[in-house]
């Protein structure tokens, strides 16, 4: 690691990027670095040097902002499972904003005609999904369970974590104590965590078979600690709950619109329950679904959408490229007593052409809710009878403005409203939702 300090009077930090770091310039290049703040002037220390930017981390903090605050977490300098809690929580909401409307200005030349007030939810304990690693570190004479280190392959050494729930977090060191016990303590490499409503359910990714002892020990810490286990031996396909076996099933509700959801483990649900509620009261205000209207749902998952947009009495046709996925949606649907006006279509929504889309035929509404990736194929196979109305759920603000640039620039659409909802508090990820409506 180069130990390159920036002497003299510091440099000013002009904005926060997509990963929370302070961007300043200095020597002619961009500098990002890490744990500084918009406004702040701070020296630092250079640790990657490219020809045009530098990666570096806050060595002194000559002129502090306002808006710092003393992290809440001890392990925050060292763990990387957060990476804000040094900014005030309404001030990262704020940074996030700022950062969806430079993304949709800057690569889709976009401007939203109205900006949505920011959605809250929980801030602390809010995490009911999590991938911690688990490692015994000779050199510690002891097993790590958590985090990674911030930019490091290492586990972070963590005795508590303040964005799980505290029941999780608590854990966190008897699991460790658990995992020094076991036959196979160096061949269990990660622990998944799912809280739904009734039941914390913790997934063992297992290397080799669990002993007799093994199996009674993880049993009893079961018993003690009134979570459920469950066992992974390689892909996600091979999950199968261990015990107990007449634990309650996991499920997520939305009260709003009388919906239970039951998930597996390694379904993708969103991590924030409580604003996921959120979220679903204001796609549903924006999309305004209608009975007698056709709507399409992209990249539906479990139905986390199709299924309030179906109890509006619309149709609603829900398409995903995962058959498992759409099958536990189908399930799902039926459970909530909405097969009757819910069909689910597998396709491959990044192989999208105008062809492939108009067989599905003419939808009003649509919602869309992609991956990381964005739906750019999607967006650019919209033609004639595209529907009056697109809902965009993103999490990623950058595919969301390049998609909006198709959208605005060349299917005649308005951006109409945009705005951003704290899914990941103390973190830097930006979820966001926009409103298109066609000219």
């Amino acid at each position: 690691m180069t130990n390159n300090i920036h002497q003299a009077a510091g440099v000013i930090i002009e904005s926060l990027d997509q990963d929370g770091r302070g961007i300043a310039h200095a020597d002619g290049k961009v500098v990002f670095i890490e744990g500084a703040l918009t406004g702040e002037r701070v020296t630092y220390n250079a640790y990657r040097k490219k020809p045009s930017y530098e990666l570096a981390k806050v060595d002194q903090i000559l002129r502090q902002s306002f808006m710092r605050v003393q992290p809440k977490c001890v392990h925050f300098d060292m763990c990387g499972g957060c990476s804000m809690q040094h900014l005030d929580a309404r001030a990262q909401v704020a940074a996030k904003q700022r950062i969806l409307e430079d993304n949709l200005e800057r690569i889709g030349k976009v401007k939203a005609e109205t900006i949505m007030p920011p959605i809250y939810g929980q801030t602390w304990g809010y995490r009911q999904r999590a991938r911690l690693s688990v490692r015994h570190v000779i050199k510690k004479g002891k097993t790590l369970v958590g985090f990674h280190e911030k930019s490091s392959r290492y586990v972070a050494d963590m005795q508590h974590c303040e964005i799980l729930p505290p029941k999780i977090a608590n854990l966190l060191p008897l699991l460790a104590k658990m995992n020094e016990g076991l036959s196979i303590r160096d061949d269990l490499p990660q622990i998944e965590v799912a809280v739904g409503e009734h039941v914390d359910v913790l997934v063992l990714r297992i290397m080799k078979p669990l002993s007799n002892e093994d199996e009674a020990t993880i049993k009893q810490f079961a018993d003690t600690h009134q979570v459920q286990f469950w066992l992974q031996t390689k892909g996600p396909e091979t999950v199968v709950p261990f015990y107990p076996l007449d634990a309650p099933a996991l499920s997520y509700s939305l009260p709003e619109f009388g919906i239970t959801m039951p998930f597996s483990p390694t379904d993708f649900t969103q991590v924030n329950s409580s604003l996921n509620r959120l979220m679903m009261s204001r796609a549903m205000r924006l999309l305004s679904p209608r009975k007698g209207e056709r709507i399409a749902d992209f990249f539906c998952g479990l139905g986390n959408f199709t299924l309030p947009i179906a109890r509006s009495g619309a149709e609603v046709i829900g398409i995903e490229g995962s058959a498992s996925l759409l099958q536990r949606a189908a399930q799902n649907a039926a459970s909530n007593g909405l097969e009757a006006n819910t069909r689910f279509s597998v396709m491959n929504l990044f192989e999208m052409n105008e062809e492939t889309l108009a067989k599905l035929g003419h939808f009003d509404k649509m919602l869309i809710d992609p991956p990381r990736d964005g739906a750019f194929e999607l967006v650019k196979a919209l033609g004639a009878d595209a529907p009056q109305r697109i809902v965009y759920v993103s999490c990623n603000p950058a595919t969301l403005a390049r998609d909006a640039e198709v959208l605005v620039h060349q299917k005649g659409y308005v951006l109409k409203a945009a705005g951003v909802m704290n899914m990941f508090p103390h973190t830097s990820h930006v979820e966001s939702i926009a409103l298109f409506e066609r000219q």
